[in-house]
């Protein structure tokens, strides 16, 4: 098992740059073909000021794409010239995410959904190049409900093929149901769909033949349910119990099916005496080779992923006590944005570990009975080393 999570750890930690060098592949590709296409687009320069509308229609574009994927804006090509590499180093109309995101921030979407856009540098051998990264969602179509610049209310533009659909004209009739289409999840795997499910709590209901099943409203064919049949490889302790009122292990098993197909599987665990109920978290090591082979073990959930969905899931804020479970749960964990933030947050731990005595003041452990075939000091460091690491994240974050 020890040789199993030590694979994973060292794929996490090339996990970034591995889609970064990913994505400049894909770049180079789609710039040694020649051509535009149905999710990428060439520019030679940055848009100035007065072209702030045409740099917003190009975007709705590509958020819009008719192929379901991110979408790349790629600045820095000189179509008329051969597709040369211009570098864009010296362009005083750059803009970074932050800057990107704030101008689309300030216009009127339909519904507030706007869409979402990274700028990411790529250095190629001719030169830097900017990528303005669309990036796909299921919020489509996005359109506008007020006029920007010539970029009119309510028509929805679409990328079809390598064109835009013309500013003063509106998508064709099927090109619009497709995006309608996913919205509402119709073109999703299954696994995708109930993800999609699982944030709308209130969907569900009660099944009659389980007071621990639930179903999907509006597609009974995907279910969830917990049992709590004794689990002989799951009785023991883990540190976060010990932050709860009542500190005893109620473990059980979380099933996702559709129809009778198992899609998801997970542990689950009743905190605080059966108060509150919900998913246990991942579980990560870092390793530091320097510090004598030392590794710092987390738990942790990254939002979005299936897994925390389902923690959000069950979680009803019905009173203080469950209330006060959750809270006392989510002090013990580690909860990222993405998983990019969490591998950039790995590294950061890498280079900051030797400060850790920085982030240790005033760090109260629970008290802990001591439990027979249990050394307590274990759960004692690895309470007081998640509560350095949560500490960490913030320092993170704010840099």
């Amino acid at each position: 098992m020890k040789e199993y999570f030590f694979v994973k750890v060292q794929i996490g930690i090339i996990a970034e740059r591995g889609v970064f060098l990913k994505l400049i592949d894909e770049i180079e590709s789609l710039i040694d073909m020649h051509q535009e296409g149905a999710y990428w687009d060439f520019k030679r320069e940055w848009y100035g000021n007065n072209k702030d509308g045409d740099m917003l229609i190009d975007i709705i574009c590509m958020a819009n794409n008719l192929v379901n994927k991110d979408a790349y804006i790629i600045i820095g090509v000189d179509e008329e010239n051969n597709y040369a590499i211009l570098d864009v180093t010296q362009d005083t109309n750059r803009r970074n995410t932050q800057m990107l995101t704030d101008f689309i921030r300030g216009k009127k979407f339909a519904g507030d959904f706007r869409p979402v856009v990274t700028v990411e540098q790529v250095q190629l051998k001719d030169g830097l190049i900017d990528v303005i990264v669309v990036h796909n969602s299921t919020n489509t179509p996005y359109f506008l409900k007020e006029k920007y610049k010539g970029v009119f209310a309510n028509n929805i533009y679409v990328r079809l093929q390598d064109s835009n659909t013309p500013v003063d004209k509106s998508a064709d009739f099927h090109q619009i149901e497709y995006l309608w289409k996913k919205r509402f999840g119709m073109l999703l795997s299954p696994i995708e769909k109930v993800k999609l499910y699982l944030k709308k709590p209130k969907h569900w209901g009660n099944s009659p033949s389980s007071k621990d099943k639930k179903y999907y409203k509006y597609a009974p064919e995907f279910t969830i349910e917990h049992t709590y049949e004794p689990d002989d490889d799951r009785k023991g302790y883990e540190y976060y119990l010990f932050a709860q009122t009542d500190s005893r292990p109620h473990w059980c098993e979380i099933r996702i099916c559709y129809h009778q197909t198992i899609l998801a599987e997970f542990d689950g665990v009743m905190l605080d005496g059966g108060r509150y109920f919900t998913t246990t978290p991942n579980r990560n090591w870092i390793y530091f080779a320097e510090h004598h082979n030392l590794n710092v073990s987390y738990c942790y959930m990254v939002k979005g992923d299936i897994n925390y969905l389902v923690h959000e899931f069950y979680y009803v804020d019905d009173g203080d006590e469950e209330r006060h479970a959750h809270d006392k749960y989510e002090e013990c964990i580690l909860i990222f944005e993405n998983e990019k933030e969490h591998q950039k947050f790995r590294t950061y731990v890498e280079k900051n570990w030797n400060k850790k005595d920085e982030f240790a003041n005033d760090i109260r452990i629970p008290y802990m009975d001591q439990l027979p075939g249990y050394n307590m000091d274990v759960f004692q460091e690895e309470y007081r080393n998640m509560q350095i690491l949560r500490r960490m994240l913030e320092a993170f974050r704010e840099e």
